[in-house]
């Protein structure tokens, strides 16, 4: 029985990694990188789509020697006309800063690299989101307790391996990690980030706060069934484990809070 429920832990645990990476590397905050080919050389970058706190965003890109850069941007959803600034040669790259945005504010940019008489635009145009600073005591909490609350949900699912299903404590384990993380310390990463504690349904489309609370009521469902008919909840906790694992899967920030522009 030990070594049977180690075992599932372990399988909980590499899914939920393994859910939780593809969903981190998904998103539209993630860094954008890849390769172009100028003047028979390639130039690899890898660029931010995400700034916290006060400052301009910083663009930086390794480039030859003798190669120059413009950097181009407006703001994301704007008929405005683009703006360009030449990049500054540092070291063995060129840099240049994207002028700051208030919380939730964008910036389409684009690079153009050139190198004697040839060009070549690395991409793009890539998205920066501008957020403020989230405090270390409520974003290391959120991301924990997010994360312990998935593989709660994944290792409850599995336990419907087990030849004496036991559901009870990783049911209530499950909800008020997922509640601890999502809805308490989630509304303040929201606030401290955006300056709006909550933007999902019904007050806007931010898909990181609807499947949370998705997720939760998946969870909640799950344990009402299991008080009233404990020996046929099973497929009740798989279908909320199933719940939990694809809502997460789904990309980090994506309908995420945006200001609109005109």
């Amino acid at each position: 029985m030990e070594m049977r429920s180690r075992t599932l832990w372990i399988l909980a645990a590499v899914i939920t990694v393994i859910c939780a990476v593809y969903q981190r590397v998904t998103g539209p905050t993630w860094p954008a990188h890849g390769s172009v080919v100028l003047a028979g050389e390639t130039i690899r970058y890898r660029l931010p789509r995400s700034h916290a706190g006060p400052g301009d965003a910083g663009i930086a890109v390794r480039v030859p020697a003798d190669a120059r850069g413009t950097l181009s941007f407006r703001r994301h959803g704007s008929n405005e006309r683009w703006s360009s600034v030449a990049m500054l040669r540092r070291g063995e790259g060129l840099v240049a800063l994207l002028p700051h945005q208030p919380p939730a504010g964008k910036l389409d940019y684009a690079i153009f690299v050139i190198r004697g008489t040839e060009s070549v635009s690395l991409g793009g145009p890539f998205i920066m989101r501008f957020r403020g600073e989230v405090p270390p005591w409520v974003l290391v909490p959120h991301i924990l307790l997010m994360f312990l609350g998935m593989l709660w949900a994944t290792r409850a699912g599995l336990e419907k391996l087990a030849p004496a299903p036991r559901y009870a404590g990783l049911i209530v384990w499950t909800l008020l990690l997922l509640g601890a993380g999502g809805l308490l310390f989630g509304p303040a990463v929201q606030k401290y980030s955006f300056g709006e504690w909550w933007t999902g349904w019904p007050y806007g489309t931010d898909l990181t706060d609807n499947k949370t609370v998705l997720a939760w009521l998946a969870w909640a469902v799950a344990w009402v069934a299991h008080r009233r008919a404990p020996r046929s909840a099973g497929w009740w906790v798989v279908a909320a484990a199933v719940i939990t694992l694809a809502v997460f899967a789904i990309p980090h920030s994506v309908f995420g809070t945006e200001l609109r522009n005109n």
